[in-house]
Protein backbone atom coordinates (compact mmCIF):
# COMPACT_ATOMS: atom_id res chain seq x y z
CA UNK A 1 0.00 0.00 0.00
CA UNK A 2 1.26 3.64 -0.68
CA UNK A 3 1.89 6.09 1.67
CA UNK A 4 -0.76 8.68 0.80
CA UNK A 5 1.23 12.02 1.80
CA UNK A 6 3.10 13.59 -0.51
CA UNK A 7 7.26 15.58 -0.39
CA UNK A 8 6.25 18.67 -2.07
CA UNK A 9 10.23 18.39 -2.92
CA UNK A 10 9.83 15.45 -5.09
CA UNK A 11 6.13 14.48 -5.51
CA UNK A 12 6.77 11.39 -4.37
CA UNK A 13 5.78 8.94 -1.34
CA UNK A 14 7.60 9.63 1.80
CA UNK A 15 8.70 6.51 2.02
CA UNK A 16 9.47 4.48 -0.90
CA UNK A 17 8.45 0.85 -1.53
CA UNK A 18 12.05 -0.56 -1.63
CA UNK A 19 12.61 0.84 2.25
CA UNK A 20 9.23 -0.13 3.55
CA UNK A 21 10.31 -2.77 5.67
CA UNK A 22 12.38 -1.23 7.30
CA UNK A 23 12.05 2.59 7.29
CA UNK A 24 8.03 2.23 7.12
CA UNK A 25 8.09 1.74 10.76
CA UNK A 26 10.97 4.67 10.71
CA UNK A 27 12.85 2.54 13.18
CA UNK A 28 15.68 3.34 10.62
CA UNK A 29 16.09 6.43 8.68
CA UNK A 30 14.12 6.93 5.40
CA UNK A 31 15.95 8.38 2.38
CA UNK A 32 13.64 11.60 2.47
CA UNK A 33 15.03 12.46 5.60
CA UNK A 34 18.35 11.52 5.15
CA UNK A 35 18.30 13.85 2.20
CA UNK A 36 16.81 16.59 4.32
CA UNK A 37 19.98 15.94 6.96
CA UNK A 38 22.30 15.79 4.11
CA UNK A 39 20.73 19.56 3.03
CA UNK A 40 21.54 20.83 6.33
CA UNK A 41 24.88 19.24 7.10
CA UNK A 42 24.57 16.45 9.61
CA UNK A 43 25.43 13.28 10.18
CA UNK A 44 22.91 11.47 12.13
CA UNK A 45 23.39 7.94 13.45
CA UNK A 46 20.93 5.45 13.56
CA UNK A 47 21.91 5.36 17.33
CA UNK A 48 20.51 8.97 17.56
CA UNK A 49 17.85 8.66 15.49
CA UNK A 50 16.84 5.59 17.82
CA UNK A 51 16.73 7.67 20.79
CA UNK A 52 14.41 10.07 19.12
CA UNK A 53 10.73 9.51 20.00
CA UNK A 54 8.43 8.10 17.55
CA UNK A 55 6.95 11.51 16.77
CA UNK A 56 9.90 13.55 16.19
CA UNK A 57 11.01 11.30 13.89
CA UNK A 58 7.76 11.71 11.78
CA UNK A 59 8.22 15.30 12.40
CA UNK A 60 11.98 15.12 10.64
CA UNK A 61 10.52 13.23 7.89
CA UNK A 62 7.62 15.14 6.85
CA UNK A 63 8.99 18.79 8.08
CA UNK A 64 9.92 20.97 4.86
CA UNK A 65 13.26 21.69 4.12
CA UNK A 66 13.80 23.37 0.89
CA UNK A 67 14.12 27.31 1.40
CA UNK A 68 17.14 28.41 3.12
CA UNK A 69 14.89 29.36 6.11
CA UNK A 70 13.15 25.84 6.37
CA UNK A 71 16.81 24.40 6.10
CA UNK A 72 17.82 26.79 8.94
CA UNK A 73 14.32 25.49 11.08
CA UNK A 74 15.12 22.14 10.20
CA UNK A 75 18.86 22.65 11.26
CA UNK A 76 18.10 23.60 14.59
CA UNK A 77 15.34 21.26 14.97
CA UNK A 78 17.68 18.38 14.62
CA UNK A 79 20.81 19.60 16.92
CA UNK A 80 17.97 20.03 19.74
CA UNK A 81 16.74 16.90 19.09
CA UNK A 82 20.38 15.48 19.29
CA UNK A 83 21.21 17.37 22.09
CA UNK A 84 18.46 16.26 24.30
CA UNK A 85 17.64 12.69 23.26
CA UNK A 86 21.57 11.15 22.51
CA UNK A 87 24.52 11.03 25.01
CA UNK A 88 26.68 11.01 21.88
CA UNK A 89 28.06 14.88 20.19
CA UNK A 90 26.38 15.78 16.45
CA UNK A 91 28.60 15.09 13.58
CA UNK A 92 28.62 17.65 11.30
CA UNK A 93 29.06 16.91 7.11
CA UNK A 94 31.68 18.69 5.11
CA UNK A 95 30.77 21.57 3.26
CA UNK A 96 27.60 19.53 0.52
CA UNK A 97 30.11 18.60 -2.48
CA UNK A 98 27.78 15.30 -3.25
CA UNK A 99 24.49 16.69 -4.38
CA UNK A 100 25.11 14.46 -7.33
CA UNK A 101 21.26 14.03 -7.15
CA UNK A 102 20.23 17.82 -8.29
CA UNK A 103 22.14 17.09 -11.86
CA UNK A 104 20.15 15.74 -14.21
CA UNK A 105 22.21 15.96 -17.08
CA UNK A 106 24.88 14.28 -15.83
CA UNK A 107 24.74 10.24 -13.54
CA UNK A 108 27.16 9.73 -10.82
CA UNK A 109 30.21 7.53 -11.24
CA UNK A 110 28.45 5.19 -8.46
CA UNK A 111 25.37 4.79 -9.97
CA UNK A 112 27.40 3.28 -12.91
CA UNK A 113 29.24 1.28 -10.81
CA UNK A 114 26.23 -0.10 -9.06
CA UNK A 115 24.61 -1.16 -12.35
CA UNK A 116 27.68 -2.62 -13.64
CA UNK A 117 28.22 -4.80 -9.92
CA UNK A 118 24.71 -5.72 -9.96
CA UNK A 119 24.27 -7.02 -14.00
CA UNK A 120 21.26 -4.39 -14.71
CA UNK A 121 21.49 -2.19 -17.70
CA UNK A 122 22.66 1.31 -16.84
CA UNK A 123 19.74 3.70 -16.46
CA UNK A 124 19.41 5.62 -20.10
CA UNK A 125 20.18 9.82 -19.58
CA UNK A 126 16.79 9.76 -20.36
CA UNK A 127 15.90 7.57 -17.64
CA UNK A 128 18.04 9.61 -15.41
CA UNK A 129 16.60 13.05 -16.55
CA UNK A 130 13.22 11.91 -15.84
CA UNK A 131 13.80 10.67 -12.10
CA UNK A 132 12.45 13.34 -9.09
CA UNK A 133 15.80 14.58 -6.67
CA UNK A 134 14.28 12.19 -4.12
CA UNK A 135 14.85 9.32 -6.38
CA UNK A 136 18.26 9.82 -7.89
CA UNK A 137 19.45 10.77 -3.99
CA UNK A 138 17.79 7.21 -3.17
CA UNK A 139 19.85 5.63 -6.03
CA UNK A 140 22.95 7.70 -5.03
CA UNK A 141 22.80 6.69 -1.35
CA UNK A 142 22.42 3.20 -1.87
CA UNK A 143 24.76 2.65 -4.68
CA UNK A 144 27.28 4.39 -2.32
CA UNK A 145 26.39 2.51 0.75
CA UNK A 146 28.46 -0.36 2.22
CA UNK A 147 25.48 -2.03 3.56
CA UNK A 148 22.17 -1.19 2.02
CA UNK A 149 23.00 -1.28 -1.07
CA UNK A 150 20.93 -4.94 -1.98
CA UNK A 151 18.04 -2.24 -2.06
CA UNK A 152 19.73 -0.89 -5.59
CA UNK A 153 18.19 -3.03 -8.17
CA UNK A 154 14.48 -3.11 -6.28
CA UNK A 155 14.69 0.61 -6.26
CA UNK A 156 15.27 0.82 -10.08
CA UNK A 157 12.35 -1.30 -11.01
CA UNK A 158 10.18 1.19 -8.63
CA UNK A 159 11.53 4.04 -10.19
CA UNK A 160 10.26 2.45 -13.96
CA UNK A 161 13.98 2.16 -14.57
CA UNK A 162 13.43 -1.58 -14.77
CA UNK A 163 10.98 -3.39 -15.91
CA UNK A 164 10.56 -7.16 -13.96
CA UNK A 165 13.26 -8.59 -15.89
CA UNK A 166 15.69 -8.66 -13.34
Amino acid sequence: MMVAKVNAMSENPIIFEFERDFAGSLRCIPMIARQKLDLVGIKMTLRQWSRLLHEERSRLVEAPCETPQEQTTYRTLVEDLIDVRADEPISFLPPQTFEDWREKNQMPEAVLSQAEADGVPLPTPEQWAALTPLQRFALIKLARSKHENENFVPALKEFGVLQGEC
